[in-house]
């Protein structure tokens, strides 16, 4: 609870360009998805959900929180796969917008590029696998979760470490998200310790 609402709080703004897609977990025996949205350049997770479908519900809430921080002049394009659930999300996103402020989609069909649209912005998709690639090898190591709530807590760290831990090395080395107060301790059991301590600062929010 505390990590999610570091995360929520210290997330900031996100760039034009956002990747999404859904992955894959196992919770209980029964399939589940965690739906991830990363912006294109700085590589932040911008949004995470956990969910028992693919459909438009959980789609819409992992695309509403992914736009939650971006500044009104902002011109937002989404990159999916072609799951339809994004574009019927999005088509309720948009209806709250004003017309001149709504939402550009993309999709990327495939492994291959049998159209123009995905041969233009295949490596957006690239992006967000690169993203579920890592999440699914750590995910791996517990064999699926037992319960919802071990999904949602393990995905949680995970994005707490992703964003403000973790160096990357399309950015240099550095984190996607840095915060002077992470920055100006040495061990990462400081690092962990400061951000509990951040986040109990932090006003609740609808967890």
């Amino acid at each position: 609870v505390y990590c999610h609402r570091f995360n929520f709080t210290y997330k900031g703004e996100i760039d034009d360009d956002n990747a999404g897609d859904e992955t894959y977990i196992k919770i209980a025996g029964k399939n589940a998805y965690t739906f991830f949205f990363i912006s294109a350049y700085n590589h932040k997770i911008t949004a995470y959900h956990v969910a028992d479908s693919r459909n438009t519900l959980p789609a819409t809430v992992a695309m509403t929180e992914a736009v939650r921080t971006a500044t009104n002049d902002q011109k937002i394009v989404f990159y999916t796969d072609g799951n339809p659930s994004y574009q019927a999300g999005l088509h309720f996103i948009n209806a709250m917008r004003n017309p001149d402020k709504a939402i550009e989609h993309h999709q990327i069909i495939g492994l291959q590029n049998l159209d123009e649209q995905s041969e233009l912005y295949r490596h957006f998709k690239q992006i967000i696998e690169r993203l579920n690639r890592t999440y699914r090898y750590h995910t791996r190591q517990a064999s699926g979760f037992k319960s919802y709530n071990g999904a949602i807590s393990y995905t949680t760290l995970f994005v707490t470490n992703y964003n403000f831990l973790r160096p990357h090395m399309a950015l240099r080395y550095k984190v996607p998200i840095s915060i002077a107060q992470l920055e100006a301790l040495d061990t990462i059991q400081q690092k962990w310790c400061k951000i509990i301590d951040m986040a109990c600062l932090i006003s609740p929010i609808d967890d």
